[in-house]
């Protein structure tokens, strides 16, 4: 009994300790989001990872845990067992589209919009882009549609830039097709699907892995059944942050 119950203290020990190590984590890597302006606030919610970690790891090693009357640990067991899954479920279904090419000699590509700064196409929005570079480099008789309006942190229309970026790299503006007014990227879908005058052409969607999940469900759902996935990269450094913000966009699309 005396062992069971040094082992059981070592263990929460332990556990606590590793909650409190993923809180300090959390709140280092909250930061180094936000530093990198990508134009979102959900490094807010890494904060708020933090402060969820100090509870419980000081919940554990104070025993705060066994003061909770047990239908309430029984619950918030259950609820955490729960939200384990369904995180395990959506990031398995994301990394199953992540290496999407998509077949070639598509009749269009839609490419879809992100941040523009007033010196180009932000970093996530250029994989995006140098992606469809290499498609229409290798499929010259593709059209290309540039998808994405004005935010308001930003000084022009999405598709305004990633034409200009497009042109730049040597793509014929003959090629390419602007969308300017969506905001979501199920405005992409719908917006654009409007520029394509034939109802049986093959269509390719161009965004980052971490996002083409979810952007080929929507173009299921607003009317590009056979769309297929053409994955571009995107920042290594910010891929862990990208792979939960999708998940919740993902929770946020089911429901």
């Amino acid at each position: 009994m005396n062992e069971r119950f040094i082992m059981a203290m070592l263990i929460r020990r332990i556990t606590g300790t590793l909650c409190l190590v993923l809180a300090v984590a959390c709140a280092c890597y909250a930061f180094a989001v936000r530093n990198t302006h990508s134009g979102t606030s959900f490094w807010i919610v890494w904060l708020a990872f933090a402060v969820l970690f100090a509870i419980l790891g000081f919940g554990l090693l104070f025993r705060w845990w066994t003061i909770l009357p047990r239908l309430v640990r029984g619950i918030l067991i259950a609820v955490a067992c729960i939200g384990l899954v369904a995180f395990g479920t959506v990031e398995s279904c994301i990394v199953s589209k992540m290496h999407a090419q998509g077949k070639p000699d598509l009749d269009y590509v839609v490419v879809l919009g992100a941040q523009v700064r007033k010196s180009g196409p932000s970093l996530v929005l250029r994989y995006r882009l140098d992606k469809a570079i290499e498609y229409l480099d290798e499929n010259p008789n593709t059209i290309c549609i540039v998808s994405g309006g004005k935010g308001p942190n930003e000084p022009f229309p999405e598709a305004q830039g990633m034409a200009d970026y497009l042109k730049e790299h040597g793509i014929d503006e003959q090629r390419i097709l602007e969308e300017p007014d969506s905001k979501t990227t199920e405005e992409n879908i719908v917006n654009s699907k409007k520029l394509i005058s034939d109802d049986d052409a093959s269509v390719g969607v161009i965004t980052n892995n971490f996002h083409m999940f979810r952007a080929l469900q929507i173009a299921d759902k607003y009317g590009l059944d056979n769309a297929q996935g053409i994955a571009a990269g995107s920042p290594p450094n910010m891929l862990v942050n990208n792979m939960v913000r999708e998940f919740f966009a993902e929770i946020k699309f089911l429901l």
